[in-house]
């Protein structure tokens, strides 16, 4: 990731929203990289032909937009007062949200959007635009949720990253040590894996698996891990690793260290226990139930 690319958030008017804004500025402090707050709303729709919108209608909506992002502004800076001098610059565009922000996130170090929004981006992470950016997006993309009544997004804590040896997984790793890093706390790397995936690999599905050797599995997979994370914690002296290797299924082999971690950072795709993440169950509900925010890595090109 290039250090001087700028973090990138969605602005919308929404509460989450705002707090996706303060996280986003205060990751954006930690790197000394600047923020780059980007509000979209959508052409209005004619009622028939030959008619257009009123009179001062892309005035209206460029003052809409103005005051989001002065709204957001304000609320980047007083997040990220303490965390370190931030750079902040805004833009307001008219258009659908999914291309333009996709095009903006080509240059980015990451994208930082909220749960659910108002207006042109109501329903993030849950409609078409949420999918279109976690799953196609061309940088990480961090999906920022809260825990507790208040929603805020947790401060402290461990960083959790999801481990199977897929390339996009390699990214996660290299992500969840740089996170970890710049935050000043430890890392929980897990492996999970399940009797039931196990058995489909073999091909011993429907014939009952009491008889395998799980002590012996459960090494084997202890050895892909360490494998995983060699080199690493090298590069990373300063982090703390806690490795884990859990006999279950990815969901609630990630949710349940989640719940006391500050960060969760999977790949956007897997193979075994984690295959088809953020296309399938597995990603599906993490983005949308995971206890604090999920960053999103997909491989690089050439990676």
């Amino acid at each position: 990731m290039n250090g001087n690319a700028p973090i990138l958030a969605g602005v919308d008017g929404s509460t989450s929203a705002l707090r996706a804004t303060a996280w986003a500025a205060r990751t954006a402090a930690r790197r000394h990289a600047p923020l780059v707050l980007v509000s979209t709303m959508l052409m209005p729709v004619p009622y028939g032909a030959g008619i257009g919108p009123p009179a001062g209608y892309f005035s209206g909506l460029e003052a809409e937009g103005e005051r989001r992002l002065a709204e957001a502004e304000e609320h980047a800076r007083l997040a990220a007062a303490g965390a370190g001098e931030l750079t902040v610059s805004t833009e307001f565009h008219i258009g659908n949200p999914v291309p333009i922000l996709r095009e903006r996130a080509r240059a980015a170090r990451m994208l930082v959007l909220g749960t659910r929004g108002l207006g042109e981006l109501t329903g993030t992470f849950v409609g078409s635009v949420a999918v279109a950016l976690v799953s196609h997006g061309p940088c990480p993309v961090a999906v920022v949720r809260g825990r507790g009544q208040d929603g805020e997004p947790p401060a402290e804590g461990p960083v959790v990253v999801g481990v199977d040896g897929s390339s996009t997984s390699e990214a996660a790793v290299a992500a969840a040590f740089e996170e970890a890093a710049v935050r000043g706390t430890s890392l929980i790397a897990v492996h999970a894996w399940s009797d039931a995936s196990f058995a489909a690999m073999a091909g011993l599905e429907g014939l009952g698996t009491e008889g395998l050797a799980w002590d012996e599995i459960q090494t084997k997979e202890r050895l892909v891990l360490a494998e995983r994370l060699a080199g690493w914690q090298e590069r990373y002296p300063e982090v703390s690793v806690e490795r884990v290797v859990r006999r279950d299924r990815p969901l609630r082999g990630l949710l349940e260290p989640a719940a006391r971690a500050q960060l969760l950072v999977v790949g956007s795709r897997g193979r075994g226990g984690f295959s088809g993440m953020l296309l399938g169950s597995t990603s599906n509900a993490l983005v949308y139930s995971a206890p604090c925010p999920v960053l999103i890595v997909r491989r690089q090109p050439g990676g």
